[in-house]
């Protein structure tokens, strides 16, 4: 998958892997990074779908509706990649926090849905249920913020609901922070993202 790695001056403080939305690239994200985990090594993941020329991390059919077989695929494969980007730079592979915005977020959330333990905490910004019917594994050990609008046109607060719901039904510690500026990243958000992660 097309990356950036970037080595922190701090080797205590974890990985953040960087999951962009549509039409974002691997270096989207790599301010917030700076502004949750000052010193921390980074990640950054393109996907390797196109939709209309702009990466995804997977393909979807509509508007809200994905191709579910589609991201089960991506989503191990997504695996796969981080387990050998750890090889290959020698990051701690137990030692990493998801960051994805919007499709970002959701294979963030279907990497935690598939494989326990593979985050020690993950900020998903207005994600959605990536998979539902499937059964979680245990995530007690995991702490996850959600940051979701209101009024957001693509993630209905339901959807948000129902996705802290199915992480805290698994064992997760769930922290959800509301505003009202649409689908968009806010800076109050990503602030309020920090001070969680620093908190972890």
């Amino acid at each position: 998958m097309n990356h950036i790695f970037r080595k922190g001056t701090d080797p205590n403080k974890p990985t953040l892997v960087l999951f962009h939305g549509t039409g974002g690239n691997e270096h989207d994200l790599l301010p917030l990074a700076d502004l949750l985990s000052p010193g921390s090594s980074v990640l950054g993941v393109r996907g390797n779908v196109l939709e209309n020329g702009m990466p995804r991390f997977f393909r979807r059919i509509s508007e809200g509706v994905f191709d579910e077989a589609d991201l089960v695929f991506r989503t191990h494969e997504t695996q796969e990649f981080l387990n050998q980007a750890a090889a290959q730079y020698g990051f701690d592979a137990e030692n990493l926090v998801a960051v994805g915005y919007s499709n970002g977020a959701n294979i963030a959330g279907s990497l935690l849905f598939h494989y326990k333990d593979i985050f020690r905490s993950a900020v998903l910004l207005h994600p959605m249920v990536p998979l539902r019917g499937l059964a979680l594994p245990a995530l007690d050990r995991l702490s996850v913020f959600i940051g979701a609008g209101t009024n957001d046109p693509i993630c209905p607060p339901s959807e948000t609901r129902e996705l802290e719901e199915l992480l805290t039904g698994a064992g997760a510690a769930v922290t959800m922070h509301w505003g009202n500026q649409g689908h968009r990243l806010s800076a109050a958000e990503a602030e309020a993202a920090r001070d969680w992660l620093s908190r972890r």
